[in-house]
């Protein structure tokens, strides 16, 4: 199997976040030109919360740099104990799609149940993978 494999998937998370990225820059400009909010306005976070009032990719933005930092760890931990496998590789790619559907949720219609189920399978498979990566690292 080749190694280099186990970083698509930190790839594609790359790309997601800088789809969610450009997304709250269209999303936040285009409100502050609309609305003729002067960038100092928002110069603070609560600022920002009184006046901006679409933050749905701004707060999905944030998300991603949550759970998903404990996925690159993940990715880089499998790939320096050479413990990259199938499932493995499964559970990364599986937590990513699950990562593309929480953010299309919350960057469109943001039901917050449909969200948070996407959200705690992506959860329960990140513990996944770190569990399979426990048991390898602790046969060693």
């Amino acid at each position: 199997m080749d190694e280099r494999a186990i970083f698509l998937p930190a790839l594609a998370m790359v790309a997601l976040t800088f789809v969610v990225w450009w997304r709250m820059y269209f999303m936040r400009i285009g409100q502050m030109k609309r609305e003729r909010i002067h960038p100092q306005a928002v110069a603070t976070s609560a600022q920002a919360t009184a006046k901006l009032t679409d933050s749905r990719a701004a707060d999905n933005f944030r998300n991603l740099f949550e759970l998903p930092v404990l996925f690159y760890l993940a990715l880089v931990v499998a790939a320096q104990a050479e413990l990259v496998s199938t499932t493995v590789l499964c559970l990364a790619w599986l937590f990513v799609a699950l990562r593309v559907l929480h953010s299309a949720i919350q960057c469109t219609y943001n039901k917050v149940m449909h969200r948070f189920y996407a959200y705690l399978a992506g959860g329960v498979v990140l513990w996944g993978l770190w569990g399979v990566l426990a048991v390898g690292l602790l046969r060693a």
